[in-house]
């Protein structure tokens, strides 16, 4: 029995995700932190969903659109805790088609 590869984006691709239009429930809170305090910038590498992205002046943006929900961002930002994170509203965030 042979098995295919696993292509994460396009697993990733079939899940839906509903904006909630101005009202994040997840976002840095201060800007300044990641640029000069944090250099290992970690969440920019460990989020599955490439929510956040490093910059070419050292500031880290994020784009929640997408945003699998996994906590990973905060968990990794506890010596800064710069991550200000919280479930969607309901009906909004995440939309998986398998679970």
């Amino acid at each position: 029995m042979s098995t295919l590869p696993v292509n994460v984006e396009e697993k990733l691709f079939q899940n839906r995700y509903r904006v909630d239009a101005g009202r994040p429930h997840v976002h840095i809170k201060d800007a300044d932190v990641c640029q000069s305090e944090c250099t290992a910038k970690s969440c920019t590498f460990v989020c599955p969903a490439s929510c956040y992205k490093a910059e070419g002046n050292g500031a880290v943006t994020l784009i929640t659109d997408g945003c699998l929900e996994c906590g990973s961002c905060r968990i990794l930002c506890t010596d800064h805790q710069n991550i200000e994170w919280d479930y969607p509203r309901g009906g909004h965030g995440i939309l998986f088609k398998f679970g």
